[in-house]
């Protein structure tokens, strides 16, 4: 009996010294990262060079996505001159110590202002909505940079008076297809 009490005990003292020992040791380093240098697709977009060797940390980011607001914001003022439309990726730069960063985009977000005199008039914002998210949708999948984000609508009568409305576009297309008027603008609207 007391042979099996020292298996017992003997087994219990090695797992605790093997898992003692395994809290103690280090992770290996990841392998180095680097990057094949390739053309940027847009005279804006620098091309990817080398990424020095080592890692980098991941901060939360927003780059302008200057072609894609130039399309959107013509087709929106195509539809009314006093609004405007742009467009924004949003993502991670890898930023590393020598403070060089590479950007992956997770999602593109767009953003439409429109200038309003009433705010209670949210058949005409639902109108509206549904007059621009076409647009968007119909954005080439390829133009479009991580997943669907969102588009928010702000309709402003002022500076500090406004209605803002934030519309997920897979939502939009998964929900609200062909809704228009107080029905779209209710789907998506958040009272503050």
């Amino acid at each position: 009996m007391k042979r099996k009490q020292n298996l017992v005990i003997a087994i219990v003292l090695s797992t605790a010294a093997g898992f003692l020992a395994l809290q103690n040791v280090s992770a290996p380093a990841p392998d180095p990262v680097t990057q094949t240098p390739v053309v940027g697709t847009a005279a804006t977009e620098p091309p990817i060079t080398e990424a020095p060797i080592g890692t980098c940390a991941y901060v939360w980011a927003y780059h302008d996505a200057p072609e894609l607001t130039e399309k959107l914001d013509a087709a929106v003022k195509a539809i009314d001159s006093a609004a405007s439309g742009r467009a924004q990726f949003f993502g991670e730069d890898c930023v590393y110590a020598d403070g060089h960063s590479t950007f992956g985009a997770m999602e593109t977000d767009f953003y439409v202002r429109m200038p309003a005199d009433d705010l209670t008039n949210q058949e005409s914002f639902g109108n509206w909505m549904a007059q621009v998210m076409p647009i968007v949708v119909g954005i080439p999948r390829d133009e479009v940079k991580g997943n669907y984000g969102f588009v928010e609508f702000w309709f402003e009568k002022n500076d500090a008076e406004h209605v803002i409305v934030r519309v997920p576009i897979q939502t939009y297309i998964d929900e609200a297809l062909g809704k228009r008027g107080m029905e779209l603008f209710n789907l998506f609207y958040v009272a503050p």
